[in-house]
């Protein structure tokens, strides 16, 4: 069974990680929501991108707001993909997804939209993603395609 790690910042957004869980599991994709701040709680963040392969996950999803540091921090501790969602905080949310998508050579995190659909979109990246190694979600991504 195909799984993706979500992972947030703080509990205020929770919303937007629901929204992701919600079109995973649409997609047949089991996944798990952990909250865990990289600058309050930065060793907690590392351990669950270290063990994110080891406990079954193939995808980490970050997703976080304002310095938006997490899907950073997720990519730098796991050779998983690693899909950063930028949430509206300051400045419309334009400060985090450049924080996201200014990553250093060698720790990519993709980048998706700001928000609400940045979240929808990650799900279907990591869809995407899993789609190569399993039939099941790829024939999940056609329905949803064509529904579309």
């Amino acid at each position: 069974m195909p799984k993706t790690l979500i992972i947030i910042g703080s509990k205020s957004d929770q919303d937007y990680a629901d929204k992701c869980y919600s079109q995973l599991q649409a997609l047949g994709i089991e996944s798990a929501i952990e909250i865990s701040s990289a600058h309050r709680h930065p060793k907690r963040t590392a351990q669950l991108a270290r063990e994110a392969e080891k406990n079954g996950f193939e995808v980490v999803i970050a997703m976080a707001g304002l310095a938006a540091a997490l899907p950073g921090v997720a990519a730098a501790h796991t050779n998983l993909p690693v899909i950063g969602v930028p949430i509206p905080a300051a400045l419309g949310g334009l400060d985090s997804l450049l924080a996201i998508a200014q990553m250093p050579p060698g720790i990519p995190v993709a980048t998706v939209a700001i928000g609400s659909p940045g979240a929808k979109n990650a799900a279907v990246l990591a869809a995407r993603i899993l789609a190569l190694k399993y039939d099941e979600v790829k024939t999940a991504l056609k329905k949803h395609r064509e529904s579309l």
